[in-house]
């Protein structure tokens, strides 16, 4: 069998350390490598490990609460919302998560009476405070008022968001339970519904406030 000459062995190894095509080794003016998007995520996740090679935890608080009447207390992770505190670690699922940038309004509950967006607040800043969930209105076997006129009036369709309309009525109508029109539209105008069209979600509302209903045009 014969051996390649030389000349052809040095030019294939020569080939071989040639960067591939696209693939060229970027590097800075200076002649330093420029680290590329994979070794860059590699050198980050390597920063986030421990002497011993394991991912350095995410730190924990103690959460003190009343959520529905209940003391609740719980270890959470700092950086865990209270949706999902709410969600995950009580299981009050009636609590819907849709956008997580407080625009659609799915995750209203009440913070001290007062509707917020879960989405936005870490469950370390519910400390010693009180939540109010949709789970607190009714039950299926005994709905409150307001649920009551929804099922009425039509004032849902998919579900998705009427946990999160619920708790800002709920709230508007237990400090005027004589809500104006104007009121109301004022309140929807914080939640977002893409099956309704907002009609029987207004006739709900002007039942639960005991308006008149509008004429149908």
């Amino acid at each position: 069998m014969k051996r390649a000459p030389k000349n052809a062995r040095r030019s294939r190894t020569a080939g071989a350390s040639r960067p591939r095509p696209g693939r060229a080794r970027r590097r800075a003016p200076g002649g330093r490598k420029v680290a590329g998007p994979r070794a860059a995520a590699t050198r980050a996740t390597a920063a986030l490990r421990g002497r011993a090679g394991r991912l350095v935890p995410v730190g924990e608080a103690e959460v003190r609460l009343v959520v529905n009447g209940a003391e609740v207390r719980r270890t959470v992770e700092v950086r865990r919302t209270l949706a999902d505190f709410l969600r995950e670690n009580l299981g009050l699922t009636g609590t819907h998560l849709g956008c997580e940038h407080g625009v659609c309004g799915a995750c209203t509950v009440l913070l001290d009476g007062q509707p917020v967006r879960s989405c936005l607040l870490f469950a370390v800043q519910a400390t010693g405070h009180e939540v109010t969930t949709v789970e607190a209105l009714g039950t299926p076997e005994a709905l409150s008022p307001l649920q009551q006129a929804f099922m009425d009036h039509h004032g849902l369709q998919c579900g998705f968001c009427t946990p999160g309309i619920l708790m800002s009525a709920h709230a508007l109508l237990r400090d005027r339970p004589r809500a104006t029109e104007e009121e109301i539209r004022e309140m929807l105008g914080g939640h977002l519904c893409r099956c309704t069209g907002y009609q029987g979600i207004l006739r709900a509302l002007r039942a639960a406030a005991g308006l008149p209903p509008n004429p149908v045009h």
